[in-house]
């Protein structure tokens, strides 16, 4: 076999592995079940498309598709982190269940003389 028939095989598998995990990656988004499994599978899909745009320089040997990808990671990363800060700002975590809605006062309240667990301080606010 020839160099490019090598390349041409490998880069043809490459794009069938991508599709199949884009597609599994989607049935993760669809399926879910919390946020953050949502957001991982949306990190993941970005990460695939990258692998996309990596094959598609090497198939048709166009330098530039590099720099796409680079900048769409770095999108991609920023998108990952606002939806992580997203997911904290609303007070959603995988391991308690507890929403914004949730009953205060289902919060066990310290008996008399009990030390007070610390409070967590908001950037430029009082104590």
């Amino acid at each position: 076999m020839s160099a490019s028939a090598i390349l041409s095989v490998s880069t043809t598998f490459a794009l069938v592995t991508l599709s199949l995990g884009l597609l599994l990656t989607v049935a993760r988004i669809v399926r879910g079940p919390t946020l953050p499994d949502r957001v991982l599978g949306l990190d993941m899909l970005v990460a695939i498309a990258i692998g996309f745009i990596a094959v598609i320089a090497i198939r048709s040997g166009f330098n530039l598709y590099i720099d796409i990808a680079i900048a769409l990671s770095l999108v991609g990363f920023l998108a990952t982190v606002a939806f992580a800060r997203f997911i904290l700002a609303r007070g959603l975590s995988p391991e308690s269940g507890s929403g914004p809605l949730e009953d205060r006062r289902a919060v066990p309240v310290p008996k008399h003389g009990a030390a007070m667990p610390a409070r967590r301080q908001k950037k430029g606010g009082r104590r």
